[in-house]
C-alpha cells in the first residue's frame, strides 16, 4: 500500500469528522437532538473533556495531560505509519492503523483549537465561529464534540434478580460519541479480529523457529 493512499484515508476521516462537528457546534445547543433513523439513531449534542465516549479524566490538569499525550501519540503515529508502509505490512493492518491515527488526530484538533475558535455552547445558546469576545477556553483546553447516539434498547429495566443493577434503568448503547471515536474503535476491533491474518508472517516465522528448535 502506498503512502498517499494512507494519507488519503486519514484526510477523508478527519475532514468528515470535523465537518460533522462544525455542523453540530454551529447548529445545536448542548442537549439538542434530532432523530435520524427512528428512536435508535439520533444526533445528540454533548461535549466532553477529551476522552472517548464522554469519559473524563482529572479536571483541567488531566485535560492538559490528555491533550499532550495525544500530541505525543500523533507524533509517534506519523513515524509508525511511515514505518509499516515501508515494511509493506498487510494492507488491512495499515488501513486499521490509519483509522486509529485519524481518530486520534480528529479529537486532538478539538482539544487544541475549539476553545480558541468557538464561544461557549450552552442549553440556550448555539456557538459561533471566531466570536468577537474570543473563545471559551485557552489553547489545549477545548472540549470534544460528540453527537452519535444509538439507544438501540431503551426504556428498559434490569430484572429484579440481577445483582447490583436489579430494578435500575437499562439502555444499550448509552455512550454518545463522534466519527473520530468510531474510527479508532473500528481500527482496534478489526485488528483484534483479524490479527492472525494481519500478522500471518510473524506467526509463520515463530512456527519455523519452533520446528527447528532454534529458540533463544
Amino acid at each position: 500500500m502506498k503512502g498517499r493512499t494512507v494519507a488519503l484515508i486519514i484526510i477523508l476521516v478527519v475532514l468528515a469528522d470535523q465537518a460533522l462537528k462544525f455542523y453540530i457546534k454551529l447548529h445545536y445547543r448542548v442537549g439538542d437532538y434530532n432523530y435520524v433513523l427512528g428512536d435508535w439513531f439520533r444526533l445528540y449534542f454533548i461535549e466532553n473533556e477529551g476522552m472517548a465516549y464522554g469519559w473524563k479524566f482529572g479536571g483541567d490538569f488531566g485535560k492538559i495531560i490528555l491533550t499532550l499525550f495525544r500530541l505525543i501519540a500523533v507524533g509517534f503515529g506519523v513515524w509508525y505509519l511511515n514505518s509499516i508502509v515501508e515494511k509493506k505490512e498487510h494492507p488491512g493492518f495499515i488501513i486499521c492503523a490509519a483509522l486509529i491515527f485519524a481518530g486520534a488526530f480528529g479529537n486532538l484538533i478539538d482539544s487544541m483549537f475549539y476553545g480558541l475558535i468557538f464561544n461557549e455552547s450552552t442549553p440556550v445558546q448555539v456557538a459561533t465561529l471566531f466570536p468577537k469576545g474570543g473563545g471559551y477556553a485557552p489553547f489545549l483546553h477545548g472540549r470534544v464534540v460528540d453527537m452519535l447516539y444509538f439507544p438501540i434498547i431503551h426504556d428498559a429495566t434490569f430484572p429484579s434478580w440481577v445483582p447490583f443493577w436489579g430494578g435500575q434503568d437499562f439502555e444499550f448503547f448509552r455512550p454518545i460519541f463522534n466519527l473520530a471515536d468510531a474510527s479508532i474503535s473500528i481500527g482496534v476491533i478489526t485488528i483484534l479480529i483479524f490479527q492472525r491474518k494481519f500478522f500471518k508472517h510473524y506467526h509463520e516465522e515463530e512456527t519455523m523457529v519452533d520446528a527447528t528448535g532454534n529458540t533463544q
